[in-house]
Protein backbone atom coordinates (compact mmCIF):
# COMPACT_ATOMS: atom_id res chain seq x y z
CA UNK A 1 0.00 0.00 0.00
CA UNK A 2 1.24 3.54 -0.15
CA UNK A 3 2.01 6.10 2.33
CA UNK A 4 -1.00 7.67 2.51
CA UNK A 5 -2.80 4.63 3.14
CA UNK A 6 -0.34 3.87 5.27
CA UNK A 7 -1.21 6.33 7.73
CA UNK A 8 -4.82 6.30 7.64
CA UNK A 9 -4.39 2.86 8.91
CA UNK A 10 -1.91 3.42 11.29
CA UNK A 11 -3.17 6.74 12.46
CA UNK A 12 -0.42 8.75 11.83
CA UNK A 13 0.46 11.20 8.97
CA UNK A 14 2.43 10.56 6.20
CA UNK A 15 5.17 12.76 7.80
CA UNK A 16 5.24 10.78 10.58
CA UNK A 17 5.83 7.54 8.83
CA UNK A 18 9.06 9.26 6.86
CA UNK A 19 10.52 10.49 10.36
CA UNK A 20 10.01 6.61 11.70
CA UNK A 21 11.87 5.58 8.54
CA UNK A 22 14.84 8.05 8.39
CA UNK A 23 15.35 6.95 12.17
CA UNK A 24 15.20 3.42 11.31
CA UNK A 25 12.08 2.16 13.14
CA UNK A 26 10.68 1.00 9.83
CA UNK A 27 11.61 -0.13 6.45
CA UNK A 28 9.15 0.35 4.18
CA UNK A 29 9.53 -1.72 0.56
CA UNK A 30 9.90 0.39 -2.61
CA UNK A 31 8.31 0.06 -5.84
CA UNK A 32 10.44 0.58 -9.13
CA UNK A 33 9.43 4.74 -9.45
CA UNK A 34 11.11 4.67 -5.79
CA UNK A 35 7.79 4.93 -4.44
CA UNK A 36 7.42 3.56 -0.93
CA UNK A 37 5.16 0.29 -0.39
CA UNK A 38 4.16 -0.28 2.62
CA UNK A 39 2.74 -3.93 3.71
CA UNK A 40 0.63 -5.02 6.69
CA UNK A 41 3.43 -6.02 9.23
CA UNK A 42 4.94 -2.47 8.78
CA UNK A 43 1.45 -1.14 9.67
CA UNK A 44 1.52 -3.11 12.52
CA UNK A 45 5.41 -2.17 13.87
CA UNK A 46 4.38 1.69 13.13
CA UNK A 47 0.81 1.06 15.56
CA UNK A 48 3.77 -0.83 17.82
CA UNK A 49 6.19 2.33 17.40
CA UNK A 50 3.62 5.23 18.33
CA UNK A 51 2.43 3.04 21.40
CA UNK A 52 5.93 3.11 22.68
CA UNK A 53 6.46 6.67 21.80
CA UNK A 54 3.41 7.67 23.35
CA UNK A 55 4.56 5.75 26.58
CA UNK A 56 7.55 8.74 26.41
CA UNK A 57 10.55 5.96 25.78
CA UNK A 58 13.04 7.65 23.92
CA UNK A 59 13.28 6.55 19.83
CA UNK A 60 16.97 5.69 20.63
CA UNK A 61 15.51 2.66 23.17
CA UNK A 62 12.48 1.88 21.12
CA UNK A 63 14.99 1.03 18.29
CA UNK A 64 16.85 -1.26 20.76
CA UNK A 65 13.83 -2.73 21.82
CA UNK A 66 12.40 -3.66 18.78
CA UNK A 67 13.29 -6.59 16.52
CA UNK A 68 15.26 -5.46 13.42
CA UNK A 69 13.20 -4.32 10.10
CA UNK A 70 14.70 -6.91 8.39
CA UNK A 71 14.55 -9.96 10.77
CA UNK A 72 12.40 -12.10 9.22
CA UNK A 73 11.34 -13.81 12.30
CA UNK A 74 9.97 -10.62 13.93
CA UNK A 75 11.49 -11.44 17.00
CA UNK A 76 12.91 -9.12 19.61
CA UNK A 77 16.44 -8.75 20.28
CA UNK A 78 18.22 -9.38 23.34
CA UNK A 79 17.73 -6.30 25.05
CA UNK A 80 19.28 -7.23 28.38
CA UNK A 81 21.94 -5.25 28.21
CA UNK A 82 22.37 -3.72 32.03
CA UNK A 83 22.53 -0.28 31.09
CA UNK A 84 19.62 -0.37 28.60
CA UNK A 85 17.32 -2.15 31.35
CA UNK A 86 18.55 0.65 33.71
CA UNK A 87 17.06 3.34 31.20
CA UNK A 88 14.15 1.38 30.76
CA UNK A 89 13.79 1.55 34.70
CA UNK A 90 14.29 4.30 35.35
CA UNK A 91 11.72 6.13 32.59
CA UNK A 92 9.23 3.68 34.59
CA UNK A 93 10.38 5.10 37.75
CA UNK A 94 9.97 8.71 36.48
CA UNK A 95 6.21 7.68 35.36
CA UNK A 96 5.37 6.28 38.00
CA UNK A 97 6.35 9.31 39.95
CA UNK A 98 4.19 11.31 37.37
CA UNK A 99 1.05 8.97 38.30
CA UNK A 100 1.10 9.72 41.78
CA UNK A 101 1.48 13.32 41.13
CA UNK A 102 -1.84 13.54 38.91
CA UNK A 103 -3.48 10.82 41.22
CA UNK A 104 -3.05 13.06 44.35
CA UNK A 105 -4.30 16.36 42.00
CA UNK A 106 -7.18 13.94 40.94
CA UNK A 107 -7.51 13.65 45.10
CA UNK A 108 -6.91 17.67 45.60
CA UNK A 109 -9.95 18.18 43.26
CA UNK A 110 -12.46 15.60 44.37
CA UNK A 111 -12.55 16.24 48.02
CA UNK A 112 -12.47 20.43 46.44
CA UNK A 113 -15.61 19.63 45.09
CA UNK A 114 -17.01 16.97 47.61
CA UNK A 115 -16.50 19.97 50.22
CA UNK A 116 -18.15 22.32 47.87
CA UNK A 117 -21.27 20.21 47.57
CA UNK A 118 -20.83 20.00 43.58
CA UNK A 119 -20.18 16.60 43.50
CA UNK A 120 -18.64 14.26 40.78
Amino acid sequence: MRIGEAARLSGTTARSLRHYEDEGLIVPGRHSNGYRDYCRSTVDRVLLVRALLESGLPVRLIRQALPGPDDPDGRRPACTDAEFLREVRAHRDRLAARVAVLSDQQAALDAYLRDSGAGS
